[in-house]
């Protein structure tokens, strides 16, 4: 009896300084699940940046959407929008039957992606203000949630991955691209890179599957995946 209640004794404790491990890594900028450092979020003065000429080489957006096919009438969301650099492409895509949010959580780039869908006279794209665990985003309402060059940055990416759960139909896709790791020619810091293998440890860890890997992009991987 005495021998047991000590086993539970280890038992427990172990599992509290499991517990505190994890939680440290956690707020050290730590994936509790892969061991990835996170990336620092881009500031509102990184949008020239996203909005540099050179981008259309680097990333080929169109041939990106058409990988990951956007039709008329759809409901997607552009997670992280930053400039709304992909908000307006995809705009255009599902056209006035369709919805895009573009969700950011800095004030200073919706304003940004608001002057620019006034400009154009875009009626179909709703600006939504996230924070770093909680997109905010209408539940069951989303064909697509896409990230691009965001998911590395994300503070809190289990917390989000599972709002995102619960923003897609149940059909949804969520959909990331990000800079090969695998590929050191990629001319990005390796802090801003990330490999298939830890994107699809860590998303398939919040109830998703990767379903589809393109490689087609010069710089980047399209990872396709579906709520498990």
């Amino acid at each position: 009896m005495k021998a047991g209640i000590q086993r539970l004794a280890v038992v427990l404790v172990a599992v509290a300084v499991a517990s505190t491990a994890t939680a440290a890594r956690q707020r050290e900028g730590v994936h509790p699940v892969s061991g990835r450092v996170y990336a620092g979020t881009m500031g509102v003065s990184g949008a020239p940046w996203l909005d540099r000429m050179q981008r259309d080489r680097e990333e080929a957006p169109g041939q990106a959407l058409r990988i990951i096919g956007i039709t008329p009438g759809s409901a997607v969301a552009d997670v992280g929008a930053g400039s709304g650099y992909f908000t307006l492409r995809m705009a255009r895509m599902v056209g006035p039957s369709g919805r895009v949010y573009a969700n950011d959580i800095q004030q200073g780039m919706l304003d940004i992606i608001r002057e620019k869908v006034e400009t154009m006279r875009l009626d179909n794209v709703t600006l939504v203000l996230g924070t770093q665990d909680d997109p905010r985003l209408p539940p069951a309402s989303l064909d697509l949630a896409l990230m691009v060059d965001v998911y590395h940055e994300l503070q809190a990416p289990q917390a989000m991955l599972q709002k995102l759960h619960g923003a897609l139909k149940p059909q949804g896709r969520l959909v990331l691209l990000e800079y090969r790791e695998e590929d050191p020619s990629v001319p990005i810091l390796p802090l801003h890179k990330m490999s298939v293998a830890v994107a699809k440890l860590e998303v398939e860890h919040e109830g998703f599957r990767l379903a589809r890997v393109n490689e087609d992009l010069p710089w980047q991987h399209v990872l396709i995946f579906e709520r498990k």
